[in-house]
Protein backbone atom coordinates (compact mmCIF):
# COMPACT_ATOMS: atom_id res chain seq x y z
CA UNK A 1 0.00 0.00 0.00
CA UNK A 2 1.29 3.15 -0.98
CA UNK A 3 -0.37 5.29 2.32
CA UNK A 4 1.82 7.69 4.39
CA UNK A 5 1.80 5.31 7.52
CA UNK A 6 4.63 3.12 7.19
CA UNK A 7 7.02 6.55 6.41
CA UNK A 8 5.98 7.84 9.47
CA UNK A 9 6.44 4.96 11.69
CA UNK A 10 10.00 4.75 10.11
CA UNK A 11 10.62 7.89 10.60
CA UNK A 12 9.83 7.78 14.05
CA UNK A 13 11.74 4.96 14.76
CA UNK A 14 15.02 6.04 12.87
CA UNK A 15 14.52 8.85 15.83
CA UNK A 16 14.44 6.51 18.33
CA UNK A 17 11.15 6.88 19.90
CA UNK A 18 7.38 6.01 19.55
CA UNK A 19 4.87 8.03 17.29
CA UNK A 20 2.38 10.90 19.02
CA UNK A 21 -1.23 10.00 17.28
CA UNK A 22 -3.44 12.63 18.02
CA UNK A 23 -7.55 12.59 18.18
CA UNK A 24 -9.34 15.11 17.80
CA UNK A 25 -13.04 15.70 16.85
CA UNK A 26 -13.98 16.94 13.17
CA UNK A 27 -16.53 20.27 13.68
CA UNK A 28 -15.37 21.12 16.95
CA UNK A 29 -16.07 23.41 18.31
CA UNK A 30 -17.16 24.42 15.15
CA UNK A 31 -15.79 23.78 11.74
CA UNK A 32 -13.63 26.77 11.39
CA UNK A 33 -12.09 26.62 14.73
CA UNK A 34 -11.72 22.29 14.56
CA UNK A 35 -10.06 23.13 10.64
CA UNK A 36 -7.53 25.81 12.81
CA UNK A 37 -6.51 23.22 15.32
CA UNK A 38 -6.54 19.91 12.82
CA UNK A 39 -3.62 22.63 10.85
CA UNK A 40 -1.69 23.22 13.78
CA UNK A 41 -1.44 19.79 15.22
CA UNK A 42 1.94 18.68 13.30
CA UNK A 43 3.62 21.28 14.47
CA UNK A 44 3.07 20.84 17.81
CA UNK A 45 4.27 17.39 17.77
CA UNK A 46 1.55 14.86 16.11
CA UNK A 47 3.00 12.28 14.03
CA UNK A 48 -0.28 11.14 12.97
CA UNK A 49 -3.95 12.63 13.18
CA UNK A 50 -7.05 10.40 14.10
CA UNK A 51 -9.93 12.55 13.16
CA UNK A 52 -13.10 11.81 14.34
CA UNK A 53 -15.93 11.45 12.59
CA UNK A 54 -18.98 12.71 14.75
CA UNK A 55 -21.88 10.49 15.62
CA UNK A 56 -24.65 10.84 17.50
CA UNK A 57 -24.78 7.44 19.39
CA UNK A 58 -21.06 5.94 20.06
CA UNK A 59 -20.54 2.84 22.24
CA UNK A 60 -16.37 3.07 22.87
CA UNK A 61 -16.61 6.83 23.84
CA UNK A 62 -15.95 8.26 27.05
CA UNK A 63 -18.01 11.82 27.94
CA UNK A 64 -15.27 13.59 26.94
CA UNK A 65 -14.98 12.14 23.18
CA UNK A 66 -18.78 12.06 23.14
CA UNK A 67 -19.14 15.51 24.26
CA UNK A 68 -17.15 17.11 21.16
CA UNK A 69 -18.98 14.83 19.18
CA UNK A 70 -21.92 16.58 20.33
CA UNK A 71 -20.49 19.99 20.18
CA UNK A 72 -19.86 18.87 16.48
CA UNK A 73 -22.86 17.93 15.43
CA UNK A 74 -24.71 20.72 16.66
CA UNK A 75 -22.73 23.06 14.81
CA UNK A 76 -24.11 20.91 11.46
CA UNK A 77 -21.02 18.99 10.85
CA UNK A 78 -21.56 16.42 8.09
CA UNK A 79 -19.41 13.66 6.39
CA UNK A 80 -18.74 15.90 3.78
CA UNK A 81 -17.39 18.59 5.75
CA UNK A 82 -14.84 16.16 7.89
CA UNK A 83 -13.57 15.18 4.56
CA UNK A 84 -13.49 18.85 3.31
CA UNK A 85 -11.27 19.67 6.28
CA UNK A 86 -8.86 16.80 5.23
CA UNK A 87 -8.92 18.22 1.69
CA UNK A 88 -7.77 21.64 3.20
CA UNK A 89 -4.81 20.29 5.94
CA UNK A 90 -3.53 18.72 2.43
CA UNK A 91 -2.90 21.89 0.53
CA UNK A 92 -0.66 22.69 3.53
CA UNK A 93 0.79 19.53 4.11
CA UNK A 94 1.45 16.54 2.19
CA UNK A 95 2.95 14.25 4.40
CA UNK A 96 1.49 13.94 8.01
CA UNK A 97 -0.86 10.71 8.26
CA UNK A 98 -4.23 11.31 8.75
CA UNK A 99 -6.77 8.21 9.75
CA UNK A 100 -10.59 8.86 10.42
CA UNK A 101 -12.03 7.23 13.51
CA UNK A 102 -15.23 6.50 14.23
CA UNK A 103 -18.30 4.15 13.51
CA UNK A 104 -19.94 2.63 10.67
CA UNK A 105 -23.15 4.13 10.27
CA UNK A 106 -22.52 7.29 8.85
CA UNK A 107 -19.79 5.76 6.19
CA UNK A 108 -22.99 3.54 5.33
CA UNK A 109 -25.65 6.04 5.04
CA UNK A 110 -22.74 8.31 3.28
CA UNK A 111 -22.42 5.02 0.81
CA UNK A 112 -19.34 3.20 1.09
CA UNK A 113 -18.16 3.28 -2.44
CA UNK A 114 -18.82 6.55 -2.81
CA UNK A 115 -17.15 7.63 0.88
CA UNK A 116 -13.89 5.26 0.15
CA UNK A 117 -13.62 7.24 -3.70
CA UNK A 118 -13.63 10.69 -1.71
CA UNK A 119 -11.94 9.49 1.21
CA UNK A 120 -8.88 8.66 -0.62
CA UNK A 121 -9.59 11.80 -3.11
CA UNK A 122 -9.16 14.35 0.00
CA UNK A 123 -5.87 12.28 1.16
CA UNK A 124 -7.11 10.17 4.27
CA UNK A 125 -4.68 7.19 5.03
CA UNK A 126 -6.46 4.56 7.21
CA UNK A 127 -9.51 4.34 9.03
CA UNK A 128 -10.85 2.82 12.74
CA UNK A 129 -14.53 2.01 12.66
CA UNK A 130 -14.83 0.44 16.18
CA UNK A 131 -17.64 -1.26 16.00
CA UNK A 132 -16.85 -3.71 12.81
CA UNK A 133 -15.37 -7.12 13.69
CA UNK A 134 -13.32 -8.81 11.39
CA UNK A 135 -16.37 -11.18 10.48
CA UNK A 136 -17.33 -7.86 8.76
CA UNK A 137 -14.37 -7.37 6.68
CA UNK A 138 -16.57 -7.59 3.52
CA UNK A 139 -18.42 -5.06 4.07
CA UNK A 140 -15.73 -2.03 5.08
CA UNK A 141 -12.28 -3.37 5.58
CA UNK A 142 -11.64 -5.55 2.11
CA UNK A 143 -13.31 -2.42 0.02
CA UNK A 144 -11.03 -0.05 1.81
CA UNK A 145 -8.24 -2.11 1.54
CA UNK A 146 -8.61 -2.17 -2.40
CA UNK A 147 -9.28 1.36 -2.27
CA UNK A 148 -5.69 1.76 -0.98
CA UNK A 149 -7.00 3.18 2.44
CA UNK A 150 -5.55 1.56 5.47
CA UNK A 151 -7.71 -0.37 7.97
CA UNK A 152 -6.31 -0.47 11.22
CA UNK A 153 -7.82 -3.01 14.15
CA UNK A 154 -8.48 -2.71 17.81
CA UNK A 155 -6.89 -5.53 20.24
CA UNK A 156 -8.08 -5.15 23.59
CA UNK A 157 -7.47 -6.80 27.01
CA UNK A 158 -9.79 -9.31 26.74
CA UNK A 159 -8.32 -10.19 22.71
CA UNK A 160 -6.74 -13.61 23.51
CA UNK A 161 -4.28 -15.94 21.57
CA UNK A 162 -7.35 -17.82 19.83
CA UNK A 163 -8.62 -14.39 18.64
CA UNK A 164 -5.44 -12.68 17.92
CA UNK A 165 -4.67 -13.79 14.47
CA UNK A 166 -8.39 -12.82 13.34
CA UNK A 167 -7.96 -9.61 14.56
CA UNK A 168 -4.92 -9.39 12.97
CA UNK A 169 -6.10 -10.85 9.80
CA UNK A 170 -6.34 -7.51 6.79
CA UNK A 171 -5.02 -5.08 9.24
CA UNK A 172 -2.96 -2.80 8.23
CA UNK A 173 -1.17 0.66 9.10
CA UNK A 174 -1.20 -0.14 12.45
CA UNK A 175 -2.23 -1.87 15.34
CA UNK A 176 -4.15 0.01 17.86
CA UNK A 177 -4.27 -2.01 21.51
CA UNK A 178 -7.15 -0.28 23.78
CA UNK A 179 -5.28 -0.38 27.12
CA UNK A 180 -8.23 -0.76 29.36
CA UNK A 181 -11.48 -2.64 29.20
CA UNK A 182 -14.33 0.16 29.08
CA UNK A 183 -14.30 3.53 27.60
CA UNK A 184 -12.27 6.03 26.49
CA UNK A 185 -11.14 8.70 29.34
CA UNK A 186 -10.56 6.46 32.06
CA UNK A 187 -7.39 5.76 34.02
CA UNK A 188 -4.84 2.96 33.29
CA UNK A 189 -4.60 0.82 36.90
CA UNK A 190 -1.59 -1.34 35.08
CA UNK A 191 1.30 -0.36 33.04
CA UNK A 192 2.51 -3.23 33.19
CA UNK A 193 0.41 -5.42 31.76
CA UNK A 194 -0.02 -3.14 28.92
CA UNK A 195 3.09 -3.60 28.45
CA UNK A 196 3.14 -7.21 28.40
CA UNK A 197 0.09 -7.14 26.11
CA UNK A 198 2.05 -5.02 23.66
CA UNK A 199 4.78 -7.70 23.28
CA UNK A 200 2.45 -10.55 22.50
CA UNK A 201 0.87 -8.48 19.83
CA UNK A 202 4.39 -7.64 18.32
CA UNK A 203 4.70 -11.21 18.85
CA UNK A 204 1.80 -12.27 16.05
CA UNK A 205 2.72 -9.09 13.77
CA UNK A 206 5.36 -7.08 11.98
CA UNK A 207 2.56 -4.24 12.19
CA UNK A 208 3.80 -1.14 14.64
CA UNK A 209 1.54 -1.66 18.00
CA UNK A 210 0.27 2.01 19.40
CA UNK A 211 -1.85 2.31 22.83
CA UNK A 212 -4.50 4.07 23.34
CA UNK A 213 -7.24 5.41 25.74
CA UNK A 214 -5.61 6.46 29.28
CA UNK A 215 -3.16 8.40 28.67
CA UNK A 216 -3.19 12.50 29.22
CA UNK A 217 0.23 13.71 30.32
CA UNK A 218 3.40 13.69 29.26
CA UNK A 219 4.41 11.09 31.70
CA UNK A 220 1.81 9.03 30.85
CA UNK A 221 3.02 9.16 27.09
CA UNK A 222 7.08 8.30 27.99
CA UNK A 223 5.91 5.66 30.34
CA UNK A 224 3.35 3.95 27.67
CA UNK A 225 5.70 4.29 25.32
CA UNK A 226 8.33 2.21 26.31
CA UNK A 227 7.32 -0.92 24.59
CA UNK A 228 4.97 0.40 21.99
CA UNK A 229 5.62 2.23 18.81
CA UNK A 230 3.27 4.89 19.48
CA UNK A 231 0.67 6.41 21.78
CA UNK A 232 -2.66 7.80 21.24
CA UNK A 233 -4.23 10.59 23.02
CA UNK A 234 -7.27 11.86 22.35
CA UNK A 235 -9.85 12.70 25.55
CA UNK A 236 -7.21 14.68 27.07
CA UNK A 237 -7.22 16.73 23.56
CA UNK A 238 -11.18 16.91 23.44
CA UNK A 239 -11.34 17.78 27.03
CA UNK A 240 -8.17 20.78 26.50
CA UNK A 241 -11.03 22.29 23.74
CA UNK A 242 -13.64 21.76 26.19
CA UNK A 243 -11.98 24.35 29.03
CA UNK A 244 -11.17 26.20 26.25
CA UNK A 245 -14.80 27.89 25.80
CA UNK A 246 -16.58 30.47 26.43
CA UNK A 247 -20.19 29.94 27.01
CA UNK A 248 -19.58 26.74 24.54
CA UNK A 249 -17.88 28.88 22.20
CA UNK A 250 -14.40 28.67 20.74
CA UNK A 251 -11.99 31.60 22.20
CA UNK A 252 -8.77 32.88 21.41
CA UNK A 253 -6.91 30.52 23.71
CA UNK A 254 -8.78 27.45 22.11
CA UNK A 255 -6.46 26.15 19.43
CA UNK A 256 -3.29 27.20 22.19
CA UNK A 257 -4.65 25.02 24.60
CA UNK A 258 -4.57 22.34 22.28
CA UNK A 259 -0.95 22.94 20.91
CA UNK A 260 0.36 23.31 24.50
CA UNK A 261 -1.00 19.95 25.42
CA UNK A 262 0.19 18.11 22.36
CA UNK A 263 3.58 19.87 22.62
CA UNK A 264 3.61 19.00 26.21
CA UNK A 265 2.59 14.89 24.83
CA UNK A 266 5.05 15.16 22.10
CA UNK A 267 8.29 15.88 25.05
CA UNK A 268 6.97 12.63 26.77
CA UNK A 269 7.50 10.32 23.64
CA UNK A 270 11.08 11.51 23.11
CA UNK A 271 11.69 10.61 26.44
CA UNK A 272 10.07 7.31 26.16
CA UNK A 273 12.95 4.99 24.79
CA UNK A 274 14.88 6.51 27.42
CA UNK A 275 13.24 5.41 30.21
CA UNK A 276 13.26 1.84 29.03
Amino acid sequence: MTTRIPARFARCAAEGRPALVTYTMAGDPDLATAQAILDALPAAGADIIELGMPFSDPMADGPGVQAAGQRALANGQTMRKTLSMVEAFRRKDADTPIVLMGYYNPIYIFGVDAFLVAAKAAGVDGMIVVDLPPEEDAELCIPALKADINFIRLATPTTDEARLPTVLNNTSGFVYYVSMNGITGASIKNHAAVGEAVMRIKAHTDLPVVVGFGIKTAEDAARMGRESDGIAVGTAICNAVLGSLDNGKATAGTVGAVTSLVAGLAGGVKRAKEAA
